[in-house]
């Protein structure tokens, strides 16, 4: 199961093997589920795989299986701005149960995963569930596109036998929201990311098409977005926690993004990665996406507050040289200080 890029033939995922299911496939799952408590949760999550054919139909006996989270941050653990550690724990037994050896990886935008995961409770589910955290590490891949060459990409996602994207819904002051597509943003290394936002520069378009073809380059066999409760406002990081009920499963990571707008009353043309999506013809048109368990209408809110303002995909260079300097500090000064710091304690 690998992506249609030449190159990683010597990986894990043949590239010739698997693609993102096509749009004539596309099947969003949807439920209405209000609260992180593990037995309903759990329940609820093997309800909403059911019309795939359950877990099993994603993850066979043997196969490593990426969980990504979106973990964007550690400061501010409260405010919902990161996957829910209750849901990743659920996904991770689910696969474990199917035969799968599961592991976590992201690469957030200040610090390790694993600083981020201790920050935001998830370390002791992970270490309950028996999950490993890895670091990412980047890998140059040749892309199958006209608008850019090659992609440094998180060789630990490329050489899964799986990957299951774990996003959480949220505002995002430059892209306007970020779902499942962004997510996978974070199998990008640290440092990259602040090039691409360089390269980028105000131009939207182009940094959603990078993202875009990121997902496409990575094409997660399974995305679980958690809408549980939601981060609105001036999101990523900076918004805050809205209770809306919502989780959703697809096959095919473009079409579960536009099941969402739907679900948040939001128009496709605000969202770049949308815009783009359907230009590359991998988003499907809404008539085009089966609905297994309940319909976007059933779940619709009509007050979802959108960011009050967008910035510059840039930021300023200034800002990108403070926010490589922050990453820098936090991944390889203040995160193994902490850690020294415990094991001292615990002698």
């Amino acid at each position: 199961m690998k992506k249609d890029m030449a190159s990683a033939q010597s990986s894990g995922r043949a590239f010739s093997q698997h693609k993102t299911s096509s749009n004539a496939d596309a099947s969003v799952s949807m439920l209405s589920v209000t609260t992180y408590d593990i037995e309903p949760l759990q329940q609820n999550l093997e309800a909403l795989l059911e019309p795939f054919g359950g877990m099993t139909h994603f993850v066979k006996k043997g196969d490593r299986v990426l969980l990504k989270p979106n973990l964007l941050t550690g400061s501010r653990p409260t405010k919902e701005c990161t996957t829910r550690p209750e849901l990743i724990y659920c996904v991770a037994k689910m696969v474990q149960a199917a035969g799968g050896d599961p592991f976590l990886g992201d690469s957030p935008a200040f610090g390790s995963a694993r600083g981020v995961a201790e920050s935001n409770g998830l370390l002791e589910w992970a270490e309950k569930a028996n999950l490993p955290i890895v670091e990412m590490h980047g890998k140059r891949y040749p892309l199958n596109s006209q608008d850019f060459d090659h992609f440094l990409i998180s060789k630990e996602a490329m050489e899964a036998d799986v990957v299951i994207n774990l996003p959480k819904v949220k505002n995002h002051v430059q892209l306007t929201l970020t779902l499942g597509v962004k997510n996978l943003f974070g199998c990008v290394p640290g440092k990259m990311k602040a090039w691409w936002h360089m390269e980028a520069g105000k131009d939207r378009q182009r940094f959603g098409s990078m993202l875009v073809e990121t997902a496409k380059a990575i094409s997660p066999e399974l995305t679980i977005i958690d809408g549980i409760i939601a981060h609105a406002g001036n999101g990523p990081a900076n918004g805050e926690p809205k209770a809306l009920g919502v989780l959703a499963a697809s096959n095919n990571v473009f079409a579960l993004d536009r099941a969402l707008l739907e679900v948040l009353n939001v128009d496709p043309d605000l969202i770049p990665t949308i815009v783009e999506s359907k230009r590359l013809g991998l988003c499907p048109k809404l008539a085009q996406i089966k609905f297994p368990l309940m319909q976007p209408a059933d779940l619709q809110v009509t007050d979802w507050q959108l960011p009050e303002k967008l910035m510059p995909i840039d930021f300023g260079a200034p800002r990108v040289l403070r926010s490589t300097f922050k990453h820098l500090y936090i991944r390889f000064i203040k995160e193994p200080m902490a850690a020294y710091a415990t094991r001292s304690v615990s002698r």
